[in-house]
């Protein structure tokens, strides 16, 4: 039984077909709300821009150390907007928005003799 838990496939979607170049944006696949969020990673010692990557859920530097000063220390920075210069070194990530706002509309009768609840005509 154990074995066939490992190999069991759970089916999480990717959001592949999310435009990279909008802000936000529902799945065709899954129809989650996707904010694509972008992330620069810079050496901590002299800022330079490192090309990065996503390793075990965490955004990390391709190379382990800086090409300029080297120094094994980098910042992660999270930016709203990409530019062009800075689209080889991003990191793009597709978070779903979870959306905690739920409204309800209530009414109540207060129930009298030969009270018989009628339904409320609805205009858009």
């Amino acid at each position: 039984m154990l074995l066939m838990e490992f190999f069991k496939s759970t089916k999480n979607c990717s959001h592949s077909k999310v435009r990279p170049d909008v802000d936000f944006a529902y799945c065709p696949d899954c129809g989650e709300l996707i904010e694509n969020q972008w992330y620069l990673v810079r050496c901590a010692c002299c800022g330079v821009k490192l090309k990065g990557m996503i390793k075990n859920g965490e955004i990390v530097p391709e190379k382990h150390f800086c090409h300029n000063c080297g120094t094994r220390d980098y910042v992660v920075e999270r930016i709203d907007k990409i530019n062009f210069i800075d689209i080889s070194y991003a990191v793009l990530i597709k978070a779903v928005v979870q959306n905690d706002d739920v409204s309800y509309t209530q009414s109540w009768v207060s129930r009298t003799q030969n009270y018989k609840p009628k339904l409320l005509q609805q205009s858009l």
